[in-house]
């Protein structure tokens, strides 16, 4: 599987694409669709006939964790955080086959590495200049009260001016006419930082319909000094072949269904927004770059890969969830204590996240929510739930029985400021707020706690034992066996 087409083939003969022929259009009406769709766990989406236009749109091809595995090359996210752990082991290897083993893992790695290529499929058709006309793509605006239509699945390559690393990124683009879009970089972004240390002018190129790991690797939280290229290799065990843009100095997915080619000044800017935007709720219009066009390419008959988001779930659900799993073991690097993690959807994913840990000392929960206050993108994460390590943090009615039973307001809560996501709208100013820490671990007399902590109510290992056998006959028709834990006999 090399490219998006791939993908679309693979999701079509396992039934998981629906072909939709009648004319929909892209305003307003394509959205509906995919909203109703997605929250019903449906179909990945094929329109054939976009009102008005004749390139097809594809929407919600991630939005199922079968086909976000299938999209990541695996076939659970527990395989693929199992590759990751095996990337991670950073020990000196002692025997010699150990060391072999160590070679041919940085061997294969390199080999990963993306690859450049002199001619790609993404410029079967080129128009420069005059010939560029975005508003001839069924890009959709996606709900009433946007600022216009919106390219809402673009992966953005920009170059840091005096490093020369390159970044991939993923930002939304409103169409302001033909040649020009918004570019909404947030400040903490590294695309940002490229566009901060540029002078006067920064080249910019935006691919548009690529293979889906690649596509995902653009929206990962992967750290700066890794290139997402690479981690798209490593994802695909495959590199990525790139071309040289026309009228820029980068290079782009050869095998992409459209390329733009551009530029943005660091001395212009204009209003951008309002957009329906992953919070449920709409960003507001602020000023933002402005995104030049310079060239347009494409395949002879492309498909133009778009999604929505809003009021989870939406498609970005899952790929969230693919973060959350394939990122667990690259955490445990900073935090061996940690167990487990979830990012629940609700909190966009990143203003919410409940921990189980491994508690060896007192207030270990704070070192931990400290720490992860001070990680990337978790920085933004505005509620920290900390609960031990035999909690289920993907039971939510688990955590919330943790924090309302074991939490004293006064004792095990920490606010704490800091930078927050320019999206969150309840902070009294932008970029900064307020954050909460709550330990739901459990307390003994060092952190204050002078009384007896009771156990868990639960039954015996023998008797539960003994049930499980006895279930069958006991004349319990289309009844599971649950204990007072709440667990099935046979999860028990």
């Amino acid at each position: 599987m090399k490219d998006l087409r791939d993908f679309i083939e693979v999701l079509r003969d396992r039934g998981r694409l629906t072909v939709i022929d009648t004319p929909v259009d892209p305003v307003l009406e394509m959205t509906e669709i995919a909203d109703r769709v997605v929250k019903s766990g449906g179909p990945a989406l094929l329109f054939t006939k976009p009102r008005g236009y004749t390139v097809p749109v594809l929407m919600n091809q991630f939005g199922s964790h079968e086909r976000m595995c299938l999209a990541l090359r695996a076939s659970s996210y527990e395989e693929l955080a199992g590759r990751v752990t095996k990337l991670t082991e950073l020990e000196v290897p002692g025997g010699t086959w150990e060391k072999l083993k160590a070679l041919a893992r940085l061997k294969q790695l390199a080999a990963l590495q993306p690859r450049l290529v002199k001619a790609g499929a993404c410029q079967e058709v080129v128009l420069t200049g005059e010939r560029v006309d975005l508003e001839a793509l069924p890009i959709l605006q996606c709900w009433p009260l946007d600022g216009g239509r919106y390219i809402t699945l673009p992966l953005v390559f920009t170059r840091h001016p005096v490093t020369g690393v390159r970044n991939v990124g993923m930002y939304r683009l409103q169409v302001f006419d033909k040649r020009t879009t918004g570019m909404h970089w947030h400040l903490h972004k590294d695309a940002a930082e490229n566009y901060q240390a540029c002078e006067k002018r920064m080249e910019v190129a935006v691919a548009i319909g690529t293979d889906p790991a690649l596509t995902y690797a653009a929206t990962a939280p992967v750290p700066g000094s890794i290139d997402e290229l690479l981690f798209a290799g490593f994802l695909r065990g495959e590199a990525v072949e790139l071309v040289q843009c026309r009228t820029v100095d980068l290079q782009v997915p050869a095998h992409a269904e459209f390329v733009l080619e551009g530029y943005v000044d660091v001395d212009e800017r204009r209003v951008e927004g309002p957009f329906g935007d992953h919070t449920g709720y709409y960003s507001l219009a602020d000023e933002y770059p402005v995104f030049h066009v310079t060239a347009l390419t494409h395949r002879r008959d492309p498909i133009y890969s778009t999604t929505i988001v809003g009021r989870p779930p939406m498609e970005d659900t899952y790929l969230g969830k693919a973060t959350e799993r394939v990122f667990l073991p690259l955490m445990r690097l900073t935090l061996p204590e940690l167990v487990d993690w979830d990012l629940p959807k609700e909190g966009g994913f990143h203003n919410c996240v409940l921990i189980s840990v491994k508690k060896r000392y007192p207030l270990h929960a704070r070192k931990v929510m400290h720490a992860l206050w001070g990680m990337g993108q978790m920085q933004f994460c505005k509620c920290i739930v900390v609960v031990d390590a035999e909690v289920d943090v993907h039971d939510y009615g688990q955590v919330a029985w943790r924090v309302l039973s074991n939490v004293d307001w006064r004792r095990d809560v920490v606010v704490s400021e800091g930078p927050l996501d320019v999206l969150d709208h309840s902070a009294p100013q932008p970029l900064w707020g307020a954050k909460v820490g709550i330990d739901a671990t459990t307390k003994g007399s060092a952190e204050g706690h002078q009384r007896e902590w009771p156990p868990d109510v639960d039954m015996s290992a023998d008797v539960k034992a003994r049930i499980d056998g006895l279930w069958p006959a006991l004349g319990l028709p289309g009844l599971e066996g649950t204990g007072a834990d709440g667990r099935t006999s046979a999860e028990s």
